[in-house]
C-alpha cells in the first residue's frame, strides 16, 4: 500500500508546489517591484530558518547523546569516534551524490556576487545542509554558520532566478538569505543585518536595508519560536561594565588581534597541507579524521561547534569541562585547568583546518567564538590567580573575547559588537565590546589586509573589497571587450600589401604577426603616411622598417583589470594590442572599458 501512496503523494506535492509558484508569479505581476521584494525576503527567510532548525537541533542532539554515553565510559571515546564517521560519510556524499565537489566558506558567496552576478548553483540549497550535518553534527571541529549562510544565499539566489528578477534584486535576496541565516542561528537579527552588509555587500543604499531587516527579523523570530533556548548560544547572566577594568580589556583586544592572525595563518597552512594530498579522498579523510580524533580525546571541548563549552565557561563552575576527561582528577587545580584552556585556544585552528582540509564541511564562525571565549576566560583567570589587582569578572571577559576574535578574523567589528550584545540579552558591555572589537580589528588588519575567508580571492581580484571602483572593474569581462575582427598583417607581407589594405578598410593600426600568430609589432598609418604616395619607397622599403613596438601589451593570462587600466594611464593610448599565452588576440579600446564600467555601475548599485 505504501508503494501505491508514494507516486500519489509525489504528484500531489508537485501540484501544490505548482499552485504556490503560480500564485507568486501572479503577485509579481500585481505588485510593484519593491513590494514583491518585501514578500520575497520573508519567503527566503522562512526557508533559511528551516535549514537552521534542522542543523542546530541535529547537532545538539548528537552532543547530548555523546555526552550521555561518555558519562558511562568515563572517557570521551564516543567524542573521538563520531568525527571519523562524520568526515568519511561527508566525503562519500560529496563524491557520489554531489559530483565530487562542494563549495566551502562564505568566500564562495562573495565570489558569486563579484564574478557571477549573484548566481549560486541550485544544489547548494541542500548540499550544505546534508554535508555540514554529517561533519559538524557528528563532532567535526567547525561551525554550522558558514553552511547556513551559503544555504540562505542559495535560497535567495535561486528564488530570484526562478522569478526572473534583475541582478541587483538577485544579489539583494542573496544577502537577505545570509542575514536570515545569522539571525536564526543566534536569535540575533541586528547581527544578521550587519553581517550581510559588512561582509557580503560592499555597496548598498538605505532603501535596500528594509528587505534585509525583514529577512533577519523573520529568521530570528522563527528560530526563537521553534528552537529550544538550550540549543542557541545565549547567556542569562546580567553582565555589567566596570571602568576599572579598561586596561585589561585593552590587553584582551591586543591579544585577540594577534590570536586572530595566528588562527588564520595556521588554518590556511593545515588546509594547504591536505590540499596537496590529491586523488586519495578516503585515505586523506581517514588520516585527517584520525588526527582529529586523537586531539578530541585529549581535548573533548574541540568536539563540534563548542557552544556548550562556551556557556559552561561563563558559569560559576567552568571546571566541569574536565568531566569524563583524562584530567578529571585535576579539577581542583586552577593552573592545570588554565593550561587546558590555553592549549585549546592554540589547537582550535589546527582542529578546524584538519576537519575541513580532510574533506569535512563547515566554517570558521563558531571556531572564532570558541577561541575568543577561551582566550577571554584564560586572560581573566590568569589575572585573578596572580592576584596583583582587584578580582575581574571572568564571565565578562569570556563573552567580550568572542567579539575580539570574530572581529579580527572576519574584519567585521560591527557584526561582532552587536552579535555578542544580542546573545547576552543586553548592552551592558557595549563599551568593552567596542574597545576589544576595534583594537583586535586594527591589530589583525595590520598583519592581514583581508579577512581569513576572502584573502585568497581578494589577492586574485575575485571578490569585492571596500574599493568600490576596483569592485566594478573586477566585474568587467575584458575578453568580451576585445575587438578580434581587425585585419592582421603577416611578417612576410610587403609594404605594398599594407597600402592596399589602407585603401579598402577604415582601420588605421595593424597588428603584425609571425607564422605562430605571435605579435611582432604594429604598423600605424600616421607613421607611414609620408611614404604612401612615394611608389619607389613603398616598393623598396622592407616591412620590418615600418614596424613599431606598441607602448604596452595587454596579456590576458597575466594582467588583471587594474594592471590593464594602469597601462592605459601610463601610455595615454586609446587602444592596446591583446595577447593570450603570447598569441595575438585583437585590440582593446579604452573607451570600451569605460563604457562597460558605466553599465556595470548602473547594474550593481542596489537601491
Amino acid at each position: 500500500m505504501s508503494n501505491k501512496k508514494a507516486p500519489f503523494l509525489k504528484i500531489a506535492f508537485r501540484k501544490i508546489f505548482r499552485h504556490v509558484e503560480n500564485f507568486f508569479f501572479m503577485l509579481k505581476e500585481l505588485l510593484n517591484e519593491r513590494h514583491f521584494i518585501y514578500i520575497s525576503s520573508v519567503i527566503v527567510a522562512l526557508s533559511c530558518a528551516a535549514a537552521v532548525i534542522v542543523l542546530k537541533a541535529f547537532a545538539h542532539q548528537i552532543f547530548v547523546w555523546a555526552n550521555l554515553i561518555n558519562g558511562y565510559l568515563k572517557l570521551p571515546y564516543i567524542n573521538s569516534l563520531l568525527p571519523i564517521a562524520g568526515i568519511l560519510l561527508t566525503v562519500f556524499v560529496v563524491r557520489n551524490l554531489l559530483d565530487g565537489h562542494i563549495d566551502k566558506g562564505s568566500s564562495k558567496i562573495l565570489h558569486a556576487v563579484a564574478k557571477k552576478g549573484g548566481f549560486i548553483p541550485r544544489k547548494q540549497m541542500y548540499a550544505q545542509i546534508v554535508t555540514s550535518s554529517l561533519t559538524v553534527g557528528l563532532g567535526g571541529s567547525a561551525g554550522l554558520e558558514s553552511p547556513i549562510v551559503i544555504t540562505g544565499a542559495a535560497f535567495g539566489s535561486n528564488y530570484a532566478q526562478r522569478y526572473r528578477l534583475s541582478q541587483k534584486d538577485r544579489i539583494l535576496l542573496l544577502a537577505c538569505g545570509v542575514a536570515a541565516g545569522i539571525g536564526a542561528a543566534f536569535n540575533a537579527p541586528i547581527a544578521g543585518v550587519l553581517f550581510a552588509i559588512e561582509v557580503i555587500l560592499t555597496d548598498i543604499t538605505i532603501s535596500a536595508f528594509i528587505p534585509i531587516i525583514i529577512s533577519a527579523a523573520t529568521g530570528a523570530l522563527v528560530s526563537n519560536v521553534l528552537l529550544n533556548e538550550d540549543i542557541l548560544l545565549s547567556f542569562k547572566q546580567q553582565l555589567e561594565f566596570d571602568y576599572r577594568n579598561i586596561p585589561y580589556y585593552i590587553l584582551l583586544g591586543i591579544l585577540a588581534g594577534f590570536v586572530s592572525v595566528y588562527h588564520a595563518r595556521n588554518f590556511r597552512k593545515v588546509e594547504h597541507f591536505f590540499n596537496r594530498i590529491r586523488n586519495k579522498a578516503y585515505k586523506r579523510a581517514l588520516f585527517g579524521a584520525s588526527l582529529l580524533a586523537i586531539m578530541i580525546f585529549f581535548f573533548p571541548t574541540l568536539f563540534g561547534e563548542g557552544y556548550e563549552s562556551i556557556k559552561t565557561l561563563a558559569e560559576p563552575h567552568p571546571e566541569q569541562l574536565l568531566d569524563n576527561t583524562w584530567l578529571e582528577r585535576f579539577q581542583g587545580n586552577p593552573w592545570i585547568f588554565l593550561a587546558f584552556i590555553g592549549a585549546a585556544v592554540m589547537l582550535k585552528s589546527f582542529a578546524t583546518g584538519i576537519t575541513l582540509g580532510s574533506g569535512g564541511n563547515g566554517g570558521n564562525f563558531a571556531p572564532s567564538l570558541f577561541v575568543g571565549s577561551y582566550l577571554g576566560f584564560a586572560l581573566a583567570t590568569a589575572i585573578n590567580l596572580l592576584g596583583f589587582t582587584h578580582p575581574i569578572p571572568v564571565a565578562n571577559f569570556t563573552v567580550v573575547g568572542m567579539a575580539g576574535i570574530l572581529s579580527g578574523l572576519f574584519h567585521a567589528p560591527l557584526t561582532a559588537i552587536f552579535l555578542i550584545g544580542e546573545i547576552t540579552g543586553g548592552y551592558g558591555l557595549m563599551v568593552p565590546l567596542m574597545m576589544v572589537s576595534s583594537i583586535s580589528f586594527a591589530v589583525s588588519r595590520q598583519f592581514e589586509k583581508y579577512s581569513m575567508d576572502v584573502k585568497h580571492l581578494a589577492d586574485k581580484g575575485d571578490v569585492f573589497t571596500s574599493d568600490k571602483d576596483k569592485n566594478i572593474l573586477s566585474n568587467i569581462d575584458i575578453l568580451s571587450l576585445v575587438e578580434t575582427d581587425w585585419q592582421v598583417i603577416k611578417r612576410e607581407d610587403g609594404l605594398e600589401y599594407v597600402i592596399d589594405l589602407l585603401s579598402t578598410t577604415p582601420q588605421k593600426v595593424f597588428a603584425v604577426t609571425d607564422q605562430k600568430n605571435q605579435l611582432v609589432g604594429l604598423i600605424d598609418f600616421e607613421q607611414i603616411r609620408p611614404m604612401i604616395f612615394n611608389s619607389f619607397r613603398v616598393k623598396f622599403t622592407p616591412l620590418a622598417d615600418v614596424i613599431s613596438q606598441p607602448a604596452a601589451i595587454v596579456s590576458l593570462d597575466e594582467d588583471g583589470i587594474e594592471q590593464i587600466m594602469k597601462k592605459f594611464e601610463d601610455t595615454g593610448a586609446a587602444l592596446l594590442p591583446v595577447v593570450n599565452n603570447k598569441k595575438y588576440v585583437g585590440f582593446l579600446p579604452k573607451l570600451a572599458i569605460l563604457e562597460s564600467y558605466r553599465e556595470k555601475f548602473k547594474e550593481m548599485v542596489i537601491e
